[in-house]
């Protein structure tokens, strides 16, 4: 702008100060900014030379009136020929004269923009692009075009020049043509070759040659040179030389002025972009679509709210569209302020006009509805996004993975998670954070733990907030190390916040590290950190915990003196709490937790007055009572048992009355340390309320039986039942449980029929642990007939009930009622289980049916039930029942590929199978494949199957050679291999093998109380021809109680 030195742009000196950035120049619609410059004659209305005056003075045109003119003669032919009609003002064609023609054909400009020798003009300069700057003369150049071109054509070829040096040279040519006139419009040609390639300082210098030659310029003259300066960012000098323009009252296009906009947008001057348009409005420029657009975006960037949403009304009401990028700044800037109604309205109204919303939008209205716990609204807002295929960026997943995060939808926060990844989106902290954050709020800190050091595998840098998520997870984990290397880390960012010290203390103490606490408490107070609440109540809770009742004193006086919490109730009831105090203090401003740190502080003996005063004060509040149940409760969880107890004895000595929470925790306790006595205690204290006691008798009972004393809960639920209080359903069912656990068949029986005496109201659980305690009790009838009354008073039956009730007919051997049982579950809508399935399959495979069976199994499987590794043994063994090993095999093999691993029980089956099939290589290969493929090393149960599979076919050495495997593999024979093994030897005479079997398994000491084997050996003995050793074994059999077994012997 300094070669701007001419009183064009201001006839008053005037300062123009430096331009800031963000609010660089105030104004406003009677401010004027201009530059500084040395005052000048020159005017625009009369120049630097008087005319003469003549009697008849001539009035020629301006440049600027002739390009008025020429333009508006344009705009009336064109508009004229769009008219053509019976009233025609003008020809379809104009028809040109002779002369005319001939210089038509001459130039060759049929069907061409430019005449042959303008074009040949323009290509003969533009061919000098290459060569360096000053190595040619533009008079020789041009020497053959000399008296050849008008003015016209050489302002034509000025303008088709793309190179700055080029024009200008040219420029010089036609200043020394004959032909050549200064105009207003060589020069703004100029100018604009000059600003498109950004040689600013050579437009001012033309700029200042075109006041000098006397050229008057005119709205795009001064627009060519306003949009230069915009250009290029000199917009200090653009602006001052705007309010030049202002001054001398020249009116620019709209077109200029969106361009001043947009540079000055573009910078962030967004000040500066409202007092141009404020000017605009004054001066009565019609605004334009870009213009609102860019307006509305500064008014928004600046804060301006309110008139923002007015000029957005003004551009609707002028019949103008609002772009998407509009929307999106005033759908921000609502979701911002909370107004989750009006960004609505605007995200509507957007769609009404057919706008696809930009991610930017979407993660706005996501972000708002986020805070306002509006999840819905966000979860369909991206299946919209989805559907108009908006670009999902990281940002959006983040608050996507927020959303299922607080909705619980874990597993679909860990899929968008991963997601994210495999698209490659995964470029900053944020997202991990967030996944880390989720996790943690579902209280898995290993998986938080695990995308931390994804983050740190993928080498990004740990900000300050991502060591305090770290911090975090080390606290959830309890993992004092960790955690203490994270806050050093974090420290080195700045001493950490209220909210990591909090964590630490609160790790601190859960450990047992008082110590480590108190250090940080020293630190946190001398770094001075400023605290909250949650900070204040956490270090309140140490000091009281390990009574320094004297730090605590001198905290919050710091506090008070500092201004903190002057008015906090949790302050004011502390100090009068302290001082032994109370006088003044309302039962509104008093502080519960205040309250329970004074409990915690006066467990000392030393305090026990203290103790009494401030329970008493307390118990006088409306929520006293619940207050110190609640700490008593606190004790107990923190394992501080002895503090608990002197409170609770504290509490029953004022003749409190406490919750059923706080008795059934300390009867618990009492049961713990098998203090029964002291259990009853509690337990009367609600002795005078019956309704309340009710409830209590399922804890006693739960007591007794975990104490292993079921006979004293027997004789409890005894008296009381002599008392004449109903214990209740949930008592009952614990009771007749823990008798039927403990063997005590006739006592949970006899609990039953006097509940059935007395009418007792009984619920599905009840019902069902009676049919149960029948069922173990081998009472099949009674159990069927307990179903019955159950039907009978109208109580439903669960799935328990028709799992229990399949079990009780199908070992009552009565397939039909079990099917019909399961049958009638289906019936009521009851979701069958896979145990309900697993109960039918293995009573109609232990009745033969095993088709069956098999249908069971796969109906199952249709109806979306995975069998487990039980439900495929019950149908292996069921299979292996009737020899089916080729079904066996298949099962074993789908068993593997469903991914369920076959266990002993399960290869037993396919032995089973295999044996019975009369497969007897196949059977050793399935006991082979234990230990190689499943790892599971076979027992004497396999090898016995096969013995006995050999020993039924007579095959001597397949038998012996079976049972050198037994040996062979570790194992030492059971009593049902001795078994198979003499069975076999009787059976085929095998005497003397007998024998020495016999003789061995004694001498081992392995099988002598076994009837079968001290029979054979009796036997044995006596076809051996030893009848004194036959003899010796009945007489020991005698002795030991046990029956001669007769056995048919081979021949």
């Amino acid at each position: 702008m300094e070669g701007l030195k001419s009183s064009f742009l201001n006839p008053t000196p005037l300062s123009c100060k430096s331009l800031k950035h963000p609010y660089p120049l105030q104004l406003n619609s009677s401010s004027i900014i201009s530059c500084s410059v040395s005052p000048d004659p020159w005017s625009l209305s009369d120049g630097n030379k008087p005319k003469p005056k003549s009697k008849h003075p001539k009035n020629p045109l301006s440049d600027d009136n002739a390009r008025r003119i020429i333009k508006a003669k344009a705009h009336y032919l064109s508009a004229l020929r769009r008219n053509q009609g019976s009233q025609a003002l003008t020809p379809r064609w104009i028809k040109r004269s002779p002369e005319q023609m001939i210089q038509y054909l001459e130039d060759d400009r049929n069907g061409h923009l430019y005449g042959r020798h303008v074009v040949a003009a323009i290509q003969r300069v533009r061919s000098l692009s290459g060569l360096p700057d000053g190595s040619y003369d533009m008079r020789q150049v041009m020497a053959s075009f000399v008296t050849k071109l008008t003015f016209r054509e050489m302002c034509t070829v000025l303008k088709e020049q793309k190179s700055w040096r080029q024009a200008r040279d040219f420029f010089a040519w036609m200043k020394l043509q004959l032909s050549y006139r200064p105009s207003v419009i060589v020069y703004t040609l100029l100018l604009r070759t000059y600003g498109q390639t950004g040689k600013i300082k050579l437009a001012e210098e033309t700029f200042l040659e075109m006041l000098e030659e006397g050229c008057e310029p005119d709205e795009v003259a001064c627009g060519t040179m306003l949009c230069a300066y915009a250009k290029w960012g000199r917009h200090k000098a653009m602006l001052s030389f705007h309010s030049a323009l202002q001054q001398r009252g020249i009116m620019l296009s709209v077109a200029v002025y969106n361009f001043m906009l947009s540079s000055l947008q573009k910078k962030s001057f967004h000040q500066n972009v409202i007092e141009i348009w404020r000017q605009m409005v004054v001066s009565g420029v019609t605004l334009n679509h870009f213009t609102y657009t860019v307006v509305i975006s500064s008014l928004v960037k600046n804060g301006l709210t309110d008139e923002s949403f007015k000029t957005f009304k003004e551009m609707k009401d002028m019949g103008f569209v609002p772009e998407e990028v509009t929307y999106s700044h005033l759908i921000t800037i609502t979701c911002k302020r909370g107004n989750q109604d009006e960004a609505l309205r605007l995200y509507e109204d957007m769609r009404q006009h057919k706008i696809v919303p930009s991610n930017f939008t979407c993660a706005s209205l996501l972000s708002l509805y986020y805070r306002s716990g509006n999840y819905s609204k966000a979860l369909s807002l991206f299946s919209e996004m989805e559907r108009y295929k908006v670009v999902v960026d990281q940002v959006i997943y983040g608050l996507l993975i927020r959303i299922y995060g607080k909705l619980g939808l874990y597993e679909d926060a860990m899929t968008t998670f991963e997601e994210i990844g495999k698209l490659g989106l995964l470029s900053d902290d944020k997202t991990y954070l967030t996944m880390a954050q989720v996790h943690l709020s579902a209280g898995n800190c290993e998986k938080a733990l695990d995308v931390m050091e994804q983050m740190r595998s993928k080498r990004l840098s740990f900000s300050r907030f991502a060591y305090i998520v770290l911090l975090q997870c080390y606290v959830m984990k309890e993992d004092a190390e960790a955690a203490e290397r994270t806050f050093q880390a974090l420290s080195e960012t700045g001493f950490p916040d209220c909210g990591s010290c909090t964590d630490m203390l609160t790790l601190y103490m859960k450990l047992g590290l008082t110590e480590k606490a108190k250090d940080l408490i020293i630190q946190i107070r001398e770094n001075k950190v400023k605290f909250d609440k949650v900070l204040l109540k956490t270090v309140m809770k140490v000091y009281c915990k390990e009574n320094m009742s004297s730090d605590a004193v001198q905290l919050i006086q710091e506090l008070s003196e500092n201004g903190l919490f002057e008015e906090d109730n949790f302050i004011q009831t502390f100090l009068m709490g302290i001082h032994g105090d109370f006088t003044g203090l309302k039962e509104a401003d008093s502080d519960p937790l205040a309250f329970e740190l004074l409990l915690t502080l006066y467990m000392a003996p030393e305090t026990a007055n203290k103790m009494e005063k401030t329970v008493k004060f307390l118990l006088n509040t409306s929520n006293g009572l619940l207050v110190a149940s609640q700490l008593v409760i606190n004790f107990l969880k923190e394992g501080l048992t002895s503090r608990a107890e002197s409170l609770f004895d504290l509490l029953l000595k004022l003749g409190c009355k406490m919750d059923i929470s706080t008795l059934s925790s300390m009867i618990y306790l009492y049961g713990k340390q098998n203090q029964m006595e002291l259990a009853k205690k509690a337990f009367a204290a609600v002795s005078d309320a019956s309704s309340e006691q009710k409830n209590l008798y399922s804890c006693m009972i739960d007591v007794f039986a975990k104490s292993d004393k079921v006979d004293e809960a027997y004789l409890f639920y005894v008296e009381e039942d002599k008392k004449g209080h109903d214990v209740g359903a949930v008592a009952i069912s614990m009771l007749v449980n823990a008798l039927s656990n403990c063997g005590k068949h006739r006592d949970a029986e006899n609990v039953i029929k006097n509940c059935f005496y007395k009418n007792t109201e009984l619920d599905t659980v009840a019902y069902n642990t009676f049919i149960k305690a029948l069922l173990d009790a081998g009472r099949l009838k009674l159990a069927a007939k307990i179903y019955e009354r159950m039907l009978t008073h109208g109580v439903a039956p669960s799935i328990q009930t028709f799992n229990t009730m399949i079990t009780v007919h199908g070992r009552s051997r009565d397939l039909d009622k079990a099917i019909e049982m399961f049958n009638t579950a289906r019936i009521k809508g009851v979701t069958l289980d896979e145990k309900a399935y697993t109960n039918l399959i293995f009573y109609t495979g232990k009745a033969g049916k095993i088709d069956e069976a098999s249908v069971l199994f796969n109906q199952m499987q249709e109806e979306g039930i995975k069998p487990g590794q039980v439900s495929y043994n019950i149908m292996m063994n069921a299979y292996a029942s009737r020899g089916f090993y080729k079904e066996a095999g298949q099962l074993f093999n789908k068993m593997q590929r469903d991914g369920s691993p076959p266990d002993s029980s399960t290869y037993l089956s396919l032995v089973r199978a295999y044996a019975a099939g009369e497969k007897y290589m196949e059977a050793e290969e399935a006991i082979s494949l234990m230990k190689k493929q499943g790892g599971i090393s076979p027992t004497c149960a396999h090898y016995n199957i096969l013995l006995s599979a050999y020993a039924k076919t007579g095959r001597l050495g397949e038998v012996e050679r079976v049972y050198e495997l037994l040996m062979t593999a570790g194992l030492t024979p059971d009593v049902a291999c001795y078994q198979t093994m003499l069975r076999f030897y009787l059976d085929y005479g095998y005497v003397e093998k007998g024998v020495s079997l016999f003789e061995s398994v004694t001498a081992s000491g392995g099988a002598k109380s076994d009837r079968f084997i001290m029979s054979a050996g009796v036997h044995l003995y006596r076809a051996a021809g030893l009848p004194i050793k036959a003899e010796s074994v009945l007489t020991c059999m005698s002795s030991m109680g046990i029956p001669f077994l007769k056995i048919r012997l081979a021949g």
